[in-house]
């Protein structure tokens, strides 16, 4: 019997924006980042990440800064919060029908994102998706630090990451179906089996023409 699974990345891929971007102007808002130039330096990493050549040590160090001295706890009410102001209001009804349709026929769903463990999570369980892989961090006296803990979910790190996720389930899978907007999502397009592009960045836009990959305009 077909058994797929539809695995998505989380952001500007299901939501009308990058979550990331958002969570950081939430900390600005909420007086936790003070850094003047903070949302210009995140914007200056994104325009990075845009083009495929950020490092992501680099953004973590400075991201995860103004959480170093945060409680985990205090972290996720803060990352419910901004979920409920800010990002829910960004989902694509479009990804809305499309998730509820796989829940209906019983089909396992999955993100797999390059934005941190305790944002991803989080916005799986709002949207039931049944697993959420972002990138895992180190913890230090109960805070987040920027350090990285197992393989990171960018690039070929999210190939990695699924793979062993894969190697770990009792179910096998015939066919796997991946949504997302990046070309830094270049590996896991040419890994899955049917990869779906939405509202794609040029380089991958020009690329998925190049492939034959499905090209999906969605919009709020």
């Amino acid at each position: 019997m077909s058994k797929p699974l539809y695995v998505f990345d989380m952001d500007e891929t299901l939501f009308d924006a990058d979550c990331a971007v958002l969570w950081n102007e939430f900390l600005v808002e909420q007086g936790i980042a003070t850094q003047p130039d903070f949302l210009d330096q995140d914007k200056r990493l994104m325009a990075l990440y845009a083009d495929g050549k950020m490092a992501m040590e680099d953004y973590l160090d400075f991201s995860i800064a103004p959480l170093s001295e945060i409680p985990t706890e205090e972290v996720q009410q803060l990352v419910d919060k901004c979920i409920d102001e800010k990002i829910l209001s960004r989902f694509f009804p479009q990804a809305q029908t499309l998730l509820v349709d796989l829940k209906r026929d019983d089909i396992q769903t999955i993100i797999i994102s390059a934005s941190v463990s305790f944002l991803v999570e989080a916005i799986a369980k709002r949207l039931g998706i049944d697993v959420a892989m972002g990138i895992d961090l180190e913890l230090k006296q109960n805070s987040f630090t920027s350090k990285i803990k197992g393989i990171a979910t960018y690039r070929e790190g999210k190939v990695a990451k699924l793979v062993q996720w894969l190697s770990a389930q009792k179910d096998s899978y015939n066919e796997i179906h991946f949504y997302t907007d990046s070309i830094n999502d270049r590996p896991l397009c040419e890994f899955a089996d049917y990869a779906y592009l939405v509202n794609p960045c040029p380089a991958l836009k020009a690329l998925g023409e190049k492939k034959g990959w499905k090209q999906l305009k969605w919009s709020l």
